[in-house]
C-alpha cells in the first residue's frame, strides 16, 4: 500500500477531530475553519517529465525494463517531497515544485549502481527513496531535474545468523514487515519509531532512527554492525566484525548521511529473542523537574526500563501520550506529569527489573497509575501523525521538532526552546500551545520533542519558518543538538553546519567528493551547496 499522498499513512485509519477539540482549538487559539477544501490528487497539475528518450532508455535499461521507470503524474506525486507539516501544506495547496522527473525501481545492488551511472552520465540528480517518512525537507534537493530512486522492491531478509543472532536486510524493508521476516526465527529488532508502520530499514540507517523502546533496545545505529553502500564510484562494504580497532568506523560515514553519499543496499544488524513478556504502566510526578530526575537515576544506575517517557505539564494535561484519544475524558490525565514506563524481555527479568525500577520511581516522587495508561499508550503510539493531519484538515497547524543534550543542560533547554516557539508566533498572532516529553534517555543526556500547535496564519509555511528557525537558534544557544532523530534534511542544515564547524563541514564534503565527485546525491541534502 502506498502512504496517503497529502497526509500521513494508511487513509483509512485517518478520523476526524471530536467537536470539543475543535470547539477548544477555536476558542483558545482561534483556529478557523479552510474557506476551500484541499485538491484532490487527480486535479493536481503536474508538468510534463523532462526526460529526453536517450535518458529514460539508460534508466529502464538500468533496472531491466520500462515498467520499472514511472513517469505518470500520480507516480511522481506521491513522490514529492516527505511529510513535515510545510510538506503536507504544500502538496495540499497543489504545489509540485519538487515533483521528480521519474520514479526509478531498481531490485539489485547492481541495477542501483546502474542507476547511479546513468545518471551520473546524463547530469540527473538522485534521491533515494523509502517510506518517505522524512520530516526534515530530505527529500527535496535544491536541483531542479531528479528522479526519485524507490527502493520498495528491495525488501528481502537475505541472511539470519541465530548464533551470533544478526540478520542481514535489505534497505526497501519496511519496518513491520522486518519484523515478521524475523519473528518467524524467533527474533526481533525492538525497533518501533513513531513512522514504525511506514519507515523503512534503509530509512532508519540513513537518518539515524531512534525507535520508543530505544532505552531497552539502544538506537538503530546502536544496531549497525554493517553497511553496503552503492555510489556513482563503486560498491563500499563495511563491517566485518561487531567491533574493531582497524582505523575509524567507516559505518559512521554512512550512518545519518541521508543519501548525500550513496544508496544503502543492505544493512546487517543485531537481533534480540522475541520478548516473552511486554508491560506498560504509567507513573505521575509533581513537575517535569521531579520526573526528569527519575528518569536520570534509572538511565544512569539503572535498572533500565526498555520505554521509558515522561510528558511536561502541558502534553498531560491535553492528554498527547494516548494521541488516538484525544478529546476523550480517559486521555486527559490531570495535574502534574505523566511518565510511561515499559518492560519488554524474560518472565523473571521484566519482573525482576519492574520490582526494582518502581522503588526508584517510588523514592523520587513518583505514583503509580497502573497498567491502564501504559497500554492506551501502546495502543495508540503510533496515532500522533494521524492527530496532526485531524489538526490541519480544521485549519490548525501542527508541527513537531526534536533536540538532545547533557542532563545538566535540559532544564535551559527545554526552557529555550518552549520560550522561542511561544514568543514568536505570539507577537505573529497566533499564540501557540507548546507540549514536550523526554522521548530517549541516555547515561549522560536525554531528548527533548516539542509538539507545537497554533492556528495556521495566512500563508502557513512563512508563517512556520520563523519559529522554526527561533527554535534552532534556541536550541544551538542552549547547548543542544539540531536533531536527534529526525535528521537534517534542509531544515537543519545551516544549524547543522554551525554545530559541526568550519573544518568538520570541509571533511565531510570532501567525502561527498570522493564517492559523489558529480554531486547529484541529495543535492542540497545534509551539506549546502558550493
Amino acid at each position: 500500500m502506498d502512504m496517503l499522498w497529502n497526509g500521513w499513512g494508511d487513509p483509512a485509519k485517518a478520523a476526524p477531530l471530536p467537536d470539543a477539540v475543535t470547539g477548544v482549538l477555536r476558542d483558545l487559539l482561534g483556529v478557523k475553519p479552510h474557506s476551500t477544501g484541499a485538491p484532490a490528487l487527480e486535479d493536481i497539475s503536474v508538468p510534463e517529465p523532462a526526460l529526453e528518450p536517450a535518458v529514460f532508455g539508460a534508466l529502464a535499461d538500468a533496472v531491466a525494463g520500462e515498467a520499472q521507470v514511472r513517469t505518470d503524474a500520480e507516480s511522481r506525486v506521491r513522490h514529492t517531497r516527505g511529510k513535515s507539516t510545510p510538506d503536507l501544506l504544500l502538496i495540499r495547496a497543489g504545489d509540485v515544485t519538487d515533483v521528480p522527473e521519474a520514479v526509478v525501481l531498481p531490485a539489485t545492488h547492481d541495477e542501483v549502481l546502474a542507476v547511479l551511472r546513468a545518471c551520473a552520465r546524463h547530469g540527473l540528480a538522485v534521491v533515494p527513496f523509502g517510506g518517505g517518512t522524512s520530516v526534515v525537507g530530505g527529500l527535496a534537493p535544491q536541483r531542479r531535474a531528479f528522479v526519485a530512486l524507490d527502493l520498495r522492491r528491495m525488501d528481502g531478509l537475505l541472511d539470519l545468523d541465530p548464533v551470533s543472532r544478526t540478520a542481514t536486510l535489505q534497505p526497501g524493508l519496511r519496518a513491520p514487515h522486518a519484523e515478521a521476516l524475523l519473528a518467524e526465527h524467533g527474533f526481533t529488532l525492538g525497533h518501533f519509531p513513531q513512522s514504525y508502520e511506514w519507515a523503512t530499514i534503509g530509512g532508519f540507517a540513513a537518518a539515524r532512527s531512534s525507535g520508543q523502546a530505544s532505552a531497552g533496545y539502544g538506537r538503530f545505529d546502536d544496531m549497525v554492525l554493517g553497511l553496503t553502500l552503492a555510489t556513482s564510484r563503486g560498491t563500499l562494504e563495511i563491517g566485518r566484525a561487531p567491533r574493531s580497532a582497524a582505523g575509524p568506523d567507516l559505518r559512521h560515514l554512512v550512518l545519518g548521511s541521508e543519501g548525500a553519499f550513496g544508496v544503502i543496499t543492505s544493512v546487517t544488524v543485531r537481533i534480540r529473542p522475541v520478548p516473552q513478556v511486554r508491560v506498560y504502566e504509567g507513573w505521575r510526578f509533581a513537575s517535569f523537574e521531579e520526573g526528569a530526575v527519575a528518569l536520570r537515576r534509572l538511565a544512569q544506575d539503572g535498572p533500565r526500563p526498555t520505554v521509558l517517557r515522561l510528558s511536561d505539564e502541558t502534553e498531560t494535561l491535553i492528554g498527547l501520550a494516548q494521541p488516538d484519544a484525544i478529546g476523550s475524558a480517559d486521555a486527559r490525565q490531570g495535574a502534574g506529569c505523566q511518565a510511561i514506563v515499559g518492560y519488554e524481555g524474560t518472565e523473571e527479568d521484566t519482573s525482576h527489573r519492574r520490582e526494582r525500577a518502581a522503588a526508584v520511581l517510588r523514592e523520587s516522587g513518583g505514583v503509580c497509575l497502573g497498567a491502564e495508561p501504559g497500554e492506551r499508550w501502546a495502543h495508540g503510539r503510533y496515532s500522533a501523525p494521524y492527530l496532526r493531519d485531524a489538526l490541519l484538515d480544521v485549519g490548525a497547524f501542527a508541527e513537531t521538532l526534536e533536540t538532545a543534550t547533557f542532563w545538566s543542560r535540559v532544564p535551559a533547554l527545554y526552557s529555550a526552546v518552549r520560550t522561542a516557539l511561544t514568543d514568536t508566533l505570539t507577537r505573529a498572532g497566533t499564540p501557540p500551545l507548546v507540549m514536550c516529553h523526554i522521548s530517549h534517555v541516555y547515561e549522560n543526556g536525554a531528548s527533548l520533542y516539542f509538539t507545537v500547535v497554533s492556528a495556521q496564519g495566512e500563508d502557513p509555511v512563512a508563517h512556520w519558518t520563523p519559529a522554526k528557525h527561533a527554535a534552532n537558534e534556541a536550541v544551538i544557544a542552549a547547548g543542544g543538538t539540531i536533531s536527534h532523530h529526525h535528521g537534517v534534511g534542509t531544515d537543519h542544515r545551516d544549524w547543522y553546519v554551525r554545530e559541526a564547524g568550519v573544518l568538520g563541514v570541509e571533511a565531510l564534503r570532501a567525502v561527498k567528493d570522493r564517492l559523489d565527485p558529480d554531486g547529484l546525491l541529495n543535492p542540497g541534502i545534509l551539506l549546502p551547496l558550493d
